[in-house]
């Protein structure tokens, strides 16, 4: 009799699972197949104006155009992007909140320890956008006129160059760290509350160089204003493509550039990251906007979610390795 029992108990157990199972997979498949049936916010936790809210919009107008719903781009800017991001790892799983971000979130995981989220365990990667180079610029008064006799002269005198930046953790930061780990210099990191301000002053011979956004210190270059001697990305520039990359001028394996990418709340219906995932791609992988962006410097991404979401652990993981070796705390 109880051997009976037991069997009866663990059938209708079975069965319950196997009911629960059906009902949340028919409940996401309808979902999936609704969606979008409202606006979606695109948390953008950037300033308004800059790359990220300028891409956000970009992005935002294609897949509205693509899903035929409203894409509103929702400006939360703070504490280094932690205000905007932790809003949205707060926000329902169901695919109407979005998160813009970059990989100033990926550096901030290891800079920020006590912050109220974690990137990789409160949020699902959806699609990567596009990324941009940096240019290594240096003033003219420099008495260096490419890579390896910047180096040459940064070890000959170490602790005498500096280098300036938006500020402490922002990727013009951490390529500047990148390169002190990986070239073996001693260079002094000046930080600024802004890039205008730091080019600025890297314009007026108060700071020795800087890494800055290509499209932006190309034209300071084409001026001679500075002294355009690397790129950061793993090819050359479309704007600069005279110009040698960091790596092939005698610093193997540097790549520091400026990413973005689509994330959204952990637990976000699969079927919604997938279908977000296949219009992001097909909008980057448009040849228009290819070559839109290709006279702004940006190249686009593709990778599935889970690609991506492997991407961002190694960015994670990159960025750990600095944070720790050059003792970077958050200002």
């Amino acid at each position: 009799m109880l051997k009976i029992t037991t069997h009866r108990s663990f059938f209708l157990l079975s069965i319950t699972l196997f009911l629960n199972i059906f009902c949340l997979f028919v409940s996401q498949s309808s979902i999936a197949q609704s969606y979008p049936s409202k606006a979606v916010k695109i948390i953008v936790p950037f300033a308004a104006g800059g790359p990220a809210d300028n891409y956000a919009r970009f992005i935002a107008i294609r897949l509205q155009d693509e899903l035929k719903q409203a894409f509103v781009v929702e400006d939360r800017p703070g504490a280094g992007s932690i205000i905007g991001t932790d809003f949205a790892a707060k926000s329902p799983a169901d695919g109407y909140t979005l998160l813009l971000m970059s990989n100033t979130q990926t550096v901030n995981e290891s800079l920020v320890p006590n912050k109220p989220f974690s990137l990789l365990k409160d949020f699902v990667g959806i699609a990567p956008i596009n990324y941009s180079d940096l240019v290594l610029a240096i003033n003219p008064s420099v008495p260096a006129n490419n890579l390896g006799e910047l180096l040459a002269l940064a070890k000959a005198k170490p602790g005498k160059l500096n280098y300036a930046s938006s500020g402490t953790g922002t990727p013009y930061h951490m390529a500047g760290e990148l390169f002190k780990h990986l070239a073996g210099v001693d260079i002094v990191h000046v930080p600024y509350k802004g890039s205008s301000n730091a080019r600025t002053d890297l314009l007026g011979s108060q700071v020795d160089m800087m890494f800055d956004a290509v499209t932006t210190m190309s034209e300071f270059a084409k001026e001679n204003k500075v002294k355009a001697i690397a790129t950061t990305g793993k090819a050359r520039s479309s704007i600069l493509p005279n110009v040698p990359t960091v790596a092939e001028s005698g610093v193997p394996g540097f790549e520091a550039t400026i990413w973005l990418g689509l994330m959204a709340p952990k637990g976000t219906p699969t079927e919604i990251v997938n279908l977000l995932n296949n219009s992001v791609k097909k909008i980057v992988s448009n040849p228009e906007v290819k070559s839109l962006w290709a006279k702004q410097g940006a190249v686009p991404m593709t990778m599935s979610p889970t690609e991506f979401t492997k991407y961002l652990e190694a960015d994670v993981n990159k960025w750990t390795t600095i944070v720790k070796s050059a003792g970077i705390k958050p200002e």
